[in-house]
């Protein structure tokens, strides 16, 4: 009991934080296994695990199949027959059910740089549910008091950050900070990552010049699809919460692949 206890609440810390995690229980048991029903394993999306359902080769078959799971966002009921002609070429002689639920955002924001705009863009973050990062190498701009609702809080110049915060196929990347060299190293840094989005607010004459500086070493942002620059969706509006807004519409359309018209009934 107290290992699943243990187990939940690692869980609840990886939900809290943003990690993408899969909870296997062992459901049922048939024969010779290593393990009886009901043990638990936690499997992170980096390959670390917490608690075991028999270990040795049909536990690493079955974190092979949580990776999986995690990478499709999709869980389910799987078979090990640990039998000489089953699926996993063991010969305990008996079969092993279980039951892996994924836990994962569908998405999580890494913000570079912590000014006004970028703590609007947490709170759009926040109401729609989405784990957020911010890096800003100033700790009077990035601390847990301006955002207390981060994932993580980077204290680092923050191109810098795109390393440390290990961006990832499932990472919207928004720069925002307080200079056009820096945005420029964001998004050379972001450009170099597997980031799924990767937005840089500026002017259109600023974004055109970083393009051009890019282009000298061989980046060219206007031929990478996620790039979107000057970031957000044109709705027109010019204040803080309001770009914050547009930017949190770009985010949502880009991943979930919409079109962005409106959604009212044809008279």
């Amino acid at each position: 009991m107290n290992e699943t206890k243990n187990l939940i609440k690692m869980l609840a810390e990886a939900i809290d934080s943003g990690r993408a995690a899969a909870f296997v229980t062992l459901i049922s048991v048939g024969g010779s296994t290593p393990r009886e029903a009901g043990a638990k394993m936690l499997v992170y999306s980096d390959g670390a695990i917490e608690g075991t359902i028999g270990g040795g080769a049909v536990e690493a078959l079955v974190m092979k199949q949580a990776l999986k799971c995690i990478e499709k966002g999709e869980g389910g009921k799987f078979v090990f027959q640990l039998k000489p002609d089953g699926n996993t070429g063991m010969i305990c002689m008996g079969d092993m059910e279980v039951y892996i639920d994924v836990y994962k955002n569908p998405l999580k924001v890494l913000l570079l740089g912590g000014g006004h705009v970028a703590l609007k863009v947490a709170e759009a973050c926040r109401m729609a549910g989405y784990p957020y990062a911010v890096a800003d190498d100033r700790k009077e701009f990035a601390n847990a008091e301006r955002f207390p609702q981060a994932a993580a809080i980077i204290n680092e110049f923050p191109h810098k950050a795109v390393q440390a915060a290990a961006v990832d196929n499932d990472t919207y990347v928004v720069i925002m900070t307080r200079g056009h060299a820096l945005d420029r190293e964001c998004l050379e840094a972001a450009m170099k990552s597997g980031a799924a989005y990767i937005g840089m607010i500026g002017s259109a004459p600023k974004v055109r010049e970083i393009f051009r500086l890019l282009g000298k070493k061989k980046l060219y942002p206007l031929k990478d699809t996620r790039v979107h620059s000057p970031i957000g969706l044109n709705l027109g509006g010019k204040t803080p919460g309001e770009i914050a807004v547009s930017v949190m519409a770009e985010i949502i359309k880009t991943h979930y692949a919409k079109d962005g018209r409106h959604m009212k009934v044809a008279q």
